[in-house]
């Protein structure tokens, strides 16, 4: 698929590989490529977060909604996201990818390389492993498919939202994009 053809169309599906929360099934698939360090990514994180609780209290089926995410890393822009990104990875590797994925957003301002270990312990990782998957670059490869696939379903810029596979272009409130999911659904 050429992107200028198709610069809406979500390029890689959302699969088994990607780091996900809900059913890959669900009616509703939000992909969200985003980095840690972007200010505006911590915004939309807020927002997901938002939707999420209003979809777990206002429907009464779970599972409605897929959430998604991927790194989408520019390290002219911001440096330590990269590094960030390792850190969700070398996370997601040990079982804890949302726990670190909230706390590298929650701290966005504080990604040195002590802060990274610093969450890690907080949550619980093996930190010798931990140490040993940033220090020799263990998911470097896997960062860079996900940012791959960004660039070939047409994003540019982080943060960058699909909804059932469309780009999302629109207003980043809260209503807005719950109607957005809603409209999406039918």
């Amino acid at each position: 698929m050429n992107q200028e053809n198709h610069p809406k169309q979500l390029f890689a599906p959302p699969s088994q590989r990607d780091h996900y929360q809900g059913m890959l099934n669900a009616p509703v698939m939000l992909v969200e490529y985003g980095n840690y360090s972007c200010p505006q990514c911590k915004k939309v994180h807020q927002l997901i977060q938002a939707i999420q609780q209003h979809f777990d209290v206002g429907f009464p089926k779970k599972n409605w909604i897929c959430v998604v995410f991927r790194h989408f890393v520019q390290n002219s822009t911001y440096p330590q996201a990269q590094k960030a990104a390792q850190a969700a990875a070398a996370a997601a590797a040990q079982g804890r990818f949302w726990q670190m994925h909230d706390m590298l957003f929650t701290h966005s301002q504080a990604l040195g390389d002590g802060y990274l270990v610093e969450y890690a312990d907080i949550l619980g990782l093996d930190i010798s492993q931990f140490l040993q998957d940033l220090s020799h670059r263990v998911h470097v490869d896997r960062i860079n498919q996900d940012t791959e696939s960004g660039l070939n379903s047409g994003v540019t810029s982080a943060p960058a939202l699909f909804i059932n596979g469309i780009r999302y272009r629109k207003s980043w409130s809260k209503e807005q994009l719950i109607a957005a999911i809603i409209a999406a659904s039918h």
